[in-house]
């Protein structure tokens, strides 16, 4: 059975490593094991003692306690630990969900929030919800929302902060979604793997899982702390049902987390405050110099600054994006990724602002547009 390219995948397997400037990448920059270890106080000989057998299949016991705790309303019960984020997405198609099934998703999102959704109840029966440009910044139409909802909608997808408009909600955008989702029994799954990053002058909001019990939420360590390399993400589930034929499915797929992910999580759990607050520093002074860019190139972006996150949807003036960027990499050695690879039309990017290196990268870019203009035609 087939399912649809994973095209951001494929494209960042094509040139991620490869291209020196990185500008198109959601992560925030990341730390060696050596400086995780040292920030925690925990040794090399700790971590030399940790044992390489199965772990507990749920995640160990005290990481799920901890991440429980930085919940309002979530026991260790109801948190399940993965091999990689990704999972929760796959797992969550699977144990929710029909074939028939209507499933709404809110548009442009990462590849796996829509194909692993349309894999199992058919492609047919995936809606999009899709965000509205507006002036300087992305808006949600929730009468559009309304008219999507139909008796056979099972689930709504959404991802806060959003990748890659940078949107969050206002309070009383969520508490709208809420009702909507409760009013109609639905299943709400938030993606909130950029949990956090919330910029100043934007009103925080809860994780979705304090605010319904119908609400499932993966987060993880990977984006918001810097950590993709260690794979770790997690589910919170409050329904039982729900719950156990969701660790069902996982024992068809990885069983278990990895033991050095989990204790290099535990350590990282305990400096998340710090991790976060690097993250937040260096998005803060890359929008500063995205910012003074985009005011230099207007002709030639259409700039909507985000509210959260570590990404950016923006415009750019070309015939595509997609065949642009794939020109941008080959002979400029910048990378940003073509939207359209996330479901948004062929005319934008995404820009990510988490990166040590995206000054650098700014100005390659920078080079090479004003080399673009001063060649002739």
């Amino acid at each position: 059975m087939q399912i649809a390219n994973f095209a951001t995948e494929h494209f960042f397997a094509q040139y991620e490593f490869t291209t020196p400037h990185l500008l198109g990448s959601s992560d925030c920059e990341s730390v060696t094991v050596a400086e995780l270890l040292a920030l925690a106080g925990v040794t090399w000989e700790e971590f030399g003692r940790l044992g390489l057998g199965y772990t507990e299949s749920l995640g160990h016991p005290e990481l799920r306690r901890q991440i429980a705790a930085s919940y309002a309303s979530v026991h260790d019960a109801e948190i399940i630990m993965l091999g990689a984020p990704v999972e929760g997405i796959y797992l969550m198609a699977r144990a929710a969900l029909d074939p028939g099934d209507e499933v709404i998703v809110l548009t442009p999102a990462y590849d796996a929030l829509i194909h692993l959704f349309e894999h199992v109840v058919g492609a047919a029966n995936v809606k999009r919800w899709s965000f509205t440009p507006g002036a300087g910044r992305w808006e949600l139409d929730f009468t559009a929302l309304r008219h999507l909802i139909s008796p056979r909608t099972k689930l709504i997808v959404v991802n806060f902060p959003h990748n890659p408009t940078g949107f969050l909600p206002a309070p009383a955008q969520m508490q709208e979604l809420v009702a909507q989702v409760e009013r109609h029994g639905l299943l709400l799954f938030c993606d909130e793997m950029y949990f956090g990053l919330v910029h100043d002058g934007t009103p925080a909001i809860p994780s979705a899982v304090d605010l319904t019990p119908r609400a499932v939420v993966l987060s993880g360590l990977s984006k918001t702390y810097g950590l993709p390399g260690l794979r770790t993400g997690w589910l919170v589930v409050k329904d039982a049902t729900l719950r156990a034929n969701l660790i069902n499915w996982k024992f068809y797929t990885t069983i278990c987390p990895p033991a050095p992910s989990e204790f290099l999580a535990l350590a990282a759990w305990r400096v998340r405050d710090q991790l976060r607050a690097r993250s937040l520093a260096r998005i803060a002074t890359n929008l500063a110099l995205a910012e003074a860019f985009f005011a230099r190139w207007g002709e030639r972006f259409q700039w909507r600054r985000p509210l959260a996150g570590s990404t950016a949807l923006v415009g750019m003036n070309v015939p595509s994006v997609r065949a642009y960027a794939t020109h941008l990499a080959e002979t400029a050695g910048v990378l940003v990724l073509p939207a359209a690879n996330l479901g948004a039309e062929d005319r934008y990017l995404r820009m990510g602002f988490g990166r040590a290196g995206f000054g650098a990268a700014l100005a390659a870019f920078d080079a090479h547009l004003q080399a673009e203009d001063e060649s002739p035609e």
